[in-house]
C-alpha cells in the first residue's frame, strides 16, 4: 500500500472514530413527556449541556461499556452499543419549565448519555460518587434523578 493510500485509510478510520465518539453532540428535540414538561430541548457540545437556553459545563468521564448502557437505559446488551458519562453540577435551586427541579432537592452531577438511530436518552445523576452501572446497584440506588429521550 502506498503512502497517500494509507494516509486515506488512517483519516479515514480517525473520522469514523470521531463521529462514534461524538455521536450524541448537538442539537436534540425534546420527545419524551418528561423531557418535554421539565427540560426542553437541548444542545450538547464538548464541553456543555444546554437545558431550557441554560449551558452548564460538562466534562467528559468515560465511555460507557455495553452492559453498563443495558443497566441504565434498558438496552439489548448483546447489541455492543455504547454511551458516555459526563460531570456536571447543576443545583437543586434550579428551575426549569414549569418550575420544575432535574432532581428534586438533590443536585446534578452526572449525566449518562446513549444514541440509538435518530434517539438520544440522558439519565441524571446526584451524589459525588461515579454512579454504580449495574442492575444491582441501580436497583438499589437512590442517586438516580431522571431519563429522559429526545429526538432527531
Amino acid at each position: 500500500m502506498k503512502i497517500k493510500e494509507s494516509i486515506a485509510v488512517f483519516g479515514l478510520l480517525f473520522a469514523g472514530t470521531l463521529a462514534v465518539v461524538a455521536q450524541d453532540h448537538g442539537y436534540w428535540r425534546a420527545a419524551s413527556t418528561n423531557a418535554r414538561s421539565i427540560t426542553g430541548d437541548i444542545t450538547l457540545s464538548e464541553t456543555s449541556v444546554v437545558f431550557n437556553f441554560t449551558a452548564f459545563t460538562i466534562a467528559p468521564i468515560r465511555t460507557l461499556k455495553t452492559t453498563e448502557v443495558a443497566a441504565v437505559f434498558d438496552a439489548d446488551v448483546n447489541s455492543g452499543v455504547k454511551g458516555n458519562l459526563y460531570r456536571l453540577s447543576i443545583p437543586s435551586e434550579r428551575r426549569f419549565l414549569h418550575k420544575n427541579t432535574l432532581c428534586g432537592t438533590e443536585s446534578v452531577q452526572w449525566m449518562a448519555t446513549f444514541v440509538s438511530g435518530r434517539n438520544l436518552q440522558v439519565a441524571l445523576f446526584s451524589g459525588l460518587d461515579e454512579p454504580v452501572f449495574t442492575f444491582d446497584g441501580l436497583a438499589n440506588s437512590s442517586t438516580r434523578c431522571a431519563t429522559f429521550t429526545y429526538a432527531r
